[in-house]
Parts: C-alpha cells; structure tokens; sequence
C-alpha cells in the first residue's frame, strides 16, 4: 500500500519549484510524491495522474479560476491549497488558502509551515491506528531502551516487543528513530527531557 502524501506544485519559476522541493525533500518523516508543473492549464492532467492531498501554488497563476473549482476539479473537498507568494496580493486573496508561504520566508519558516499542513495531519491520523502497548513501546524506544529492557519493563517477550516495533513502523511508515521521536513530540508521547540519544531502526 502506498501511504505517500501526493504534492503537486504550480509556479512557472523552475528556480522556486526547485528550491520548494529541496525544501519538501529535508521533511523526510514522511513519505512523499512530489509533481511539479508551470501553469493552471496542466493542472487538472495532474489531478487526472493522482489523488492531490497538498497544492502548492502562485496564486497569480489561478487567472479567473477559484480554489473551490480547483478543489472540484481535484475531486477532493479535502484538498489542502497553500499559496506560494512572491508578490504583493490583496490579504482577502490570500485568507482562502490554508497556508501562505513567502519567498521571504526563512527555511525554517517554510519547513514549521509545511509541518503544520503536512506532516502532523499524516501523523495524527496514523496515531489512531495504533494501540496502547505500542504507544508504550514508542516511549520506551525513544527513551533508549533495548528490546530486551522492553521486554522486561513490559513483561513481555523479547519476539514480542520486536514484532510491536515492526507493526509500528508498518502502520506509521515512519522507519528511523529520528522520525519516530518527532511522531512522540507531535502527540505528546514524551517529553524532550525524557529522549535518549540512541541510533536504530525501529523495526530492530
């Protein structure tokens, strides 16, 4: 199953489409299919190619065309806009997208941005999934702990606590300890005072 977040970015630059996909690209806890095109005209092939979760657009490139047109168009009520400005816009224009992003903006600014629209959406959904003995294990592996610590801790099979950690990674598609102690942040899993330092995978 391919759990990927589908982005399609419309700007006629190739410098702004190529520094917003450098920027997608360090959002690595999750999975994402990126499309990038220059104009409106392309934008419903696009649709046509894939289900649309996120657009990413020049608002000046929309002409006559609505975002609730373009959201019926992707087929997706749900479909997330945000706008890519590098011009001076009336503020009305702009409170119809989720998000705005600036050219003035810093990475970082861009990158808690896109965090917001992309990355804790994804999460939380996939945090539903998942029982309470895995949300256990979670904290016990971003605390540092062993699978033999775990299984003790939580008495349970060492065979156990390793098949809990490959469901995990299975149902969060997130598959470094990295990734994984960013999803316990988000939903307040642990606090960062209670974080180890220790590298794996977590399907180990």
């Amino acid at each position: 199953m391919n759990n990927s977040v589908k982005i399609v970015i419309v700007e006629p630059s190739i410098l702004l489409r190529s520094g917003m996909i450098s920027i997608l690209q360090q959002l690595n806890m999750i999975q994402m299919d990126v499309s990038d095109i220059t104009d409106i005209d392309q934008l419903k092939s696009a649709f046509g190619r894939q289900n649309t979760d996120i657009l990413i657009i020049n608002p000046s490139v929309l002409g006559t065309v609505s975002l609730p047109q373009i959201k019926k168009d992707a087929n997706n009520s749900a479909l997330k806009c945000i706008a890519l400005q590098h011009s001076l816009l009336d503020h009305t224009v702009l409170k119809t997208y989720d998000e705005v992003i600036s050219i003035y903006d810093s990475a970082e600014q861009i990158c808690e941005k896109l965090t917001r629209m992309i990355i804790k959406p994804v999460l939380d959904k996939r945090h539903e999934t998942l029982t309470l003995r895995e949300k256990e294990i979670i904290i016990c592996i971003i605390k540092g702990m062993t699978n033999k610590q775990i299984a003790e801790k939580l008495y349970l099979s060492t065979h156990t606590v390793i098949s809990h950690r490959r469901n995990i990674a299975a149902k969060l598609q997130i598959h470094s300890t990295a990734g994984l102690t960013i999803y316990a942040i988000v939903n307040k899993l642990v606090e960062l005072g209670e974080i180890g330092d220790l590298p794996g995978a977590i399907g180990e």
